[in-house]
């Protein structure tokens, strides 16, 4: 059997299922992100108004951006107010999950109608297992990308990108070589020519300190990475990091596609507009704390889960950081016992300064379908938040 992977990664996916929902919104600079207050405006012509990048005040960070927005320099996860100096024209729009993730469920079920061996890799992006579909072994897999990429759009009104390659790695760096709407293929024999000459930093799992600490050893590109001394990546890296670093330059990568992963945890959090109080500002906290814990019941129950252990997060105006967690009798997806049991571990946090973040995490899970005790639900407890 042949082996070809796939990498198909949406293109500017948040952005792209919001231009289906404002089709007039086409060829401009549009960011996802920021709070609900920034929805569009319905005025007395049936018109819409859309705030734009300028008029955003707060700390919220940029969810995607539509390829004319990332033109003007304005990427994911930038601040917002740094990106409003960038693109102060840019349309702004709150984020809409539930809507982006009904888009993924229906992307992917497009998918697996015609090659079913995927690997969930998050909401937009996917692993695919071409190896034993017809037809491969003739064209290395780029009759089934182009019918993939024709199902895509069919279902979902939406462009994607792929990649194949022998291996996970390279699918993903290629994936990214033609976007948007691209289908790149790469072999064996065309290591030297297309991924050597990228930068090392795009190979997947290498973050910003090593490509600096690389780049301090004046490797630039994956072919100056492919042509170090694999001695000298292990003194430098340690043993596992160096040798992955020397596989991954030549294009070696022997990860299979995984058909279900297991999730360790699932978790929520916020970062407020501005820093709130743990008293003049305990009705808002008390409320986007309890919406945390919905939204992550909502989590566990949609993908089958069930968890112990409730923790919780919190971030200060210093931006000192602190975890609490507590560990449950018995397994429970129920949002009142997830929120009981996550307001006593608020209890046990001395709360002295103000909030720029909270968050909520259930761990230890187990599928609902196991042979776990569930739990039941209970009233919930009367309890003071952030007295």
């Amino acid at each position: 059997m042949i082996r070809r992977i796939a990498h198909l990664d949406m293109d500017a996916f948040y952005a792209s299922v919001e231009l289906l929902r404002y089709p007039q919104l086409r060829g401009q600079p549009v960011v996802v992100g920021g709070g609900r207050r920034y929805q569009p405006e319905s005025l007395p012509d049936g018109s819409l108004r859309f705030a734009r990048l300028a008029e955003y005040a707060g700390r919220g960070v940029s969810t995607t951006a539509t390829y004319e927005a990332r033109a003007q320099g304005v990427n994911s996860g930038m601040p917002l107010a740094r990106a409003a100096r960038q693109c102060p024209q840019a349309v702004l729009l709150p984020a809409d999950f539930d809507e982006y993730r009904r888009y993924s469920r229906l992307f992917k079920a497009a998918v697996r109608e015609i090659a079913p061996i995927i690997e969930d890799r998050g909401i937009d992006e996917i692993y695919i297992d071409l190896g034993d579909l017809p037809g491969v072994a003739d064209d290395g897999g780029r009759a089934i990308a182009v019918e993939i990429k024709r199902r895509v759009r069919e279902a979902t009104g939406l462009s994607c990108s792929i990649g194949v390659a022998p291996n996970k790695l390279l699918a993903k760096m290629a994936s990214e070589l033609d976007k948007p709407d691209g289908l790149t293929l790469i072999a064996e024999d065309d290591l030297e020519s297309r991924i050597w000459p990228l930068p090392a930093r795009r190979i997947n799992g290498i973050g910003p300190k090593a490509a600096a600490r690389l780049e301090a050893m004046g490797v630039r590109t994956i072919g100056e990475l492919a042509a170090c001394d694999p001695a000298v990546l292990v003194e430098r890296f340690g043993r596992s990091t160096g040798a992955w670093l020397h596989d991954a330059a030549h294009g070696r990568d022997a990860r299979a596609v995984v058909t279900r992963r297991e999730p360790k945890s699932m978790s929520r959090e916020t970062t407020f507009e501005r820093d709130l109080h743990p008293v003049r500002d305990r009705e808002t906290l008390s409320a986007a704390f309890t919406e945390l814990c919905e939204r992550v019941a909502e989590d566990l129950r949609r993908k089958g889960y069930v968890g112990r252990t409730i923790g919780i997060k919190l971030r200060f105006d210093d931006f000192s950081t602190v975890t609490r967690d507590q560990t449950l009798e018995s397994y429970t997806d129920d949002a009142r016992s997830i929120r009981r049991a996550a307001g006593h571990c608020l209890k046990r946090v001395p709360l002295a300064r103000r909030l720029r973040l909270l968050g909520v995490r259930v761990g230890t899970l187990l599928p609902a379908t196991a042979q776990a005790a569930r739990s039941t639900p209970h009233a919930p407890e009367t309890l003071m938040l952030f007295e």
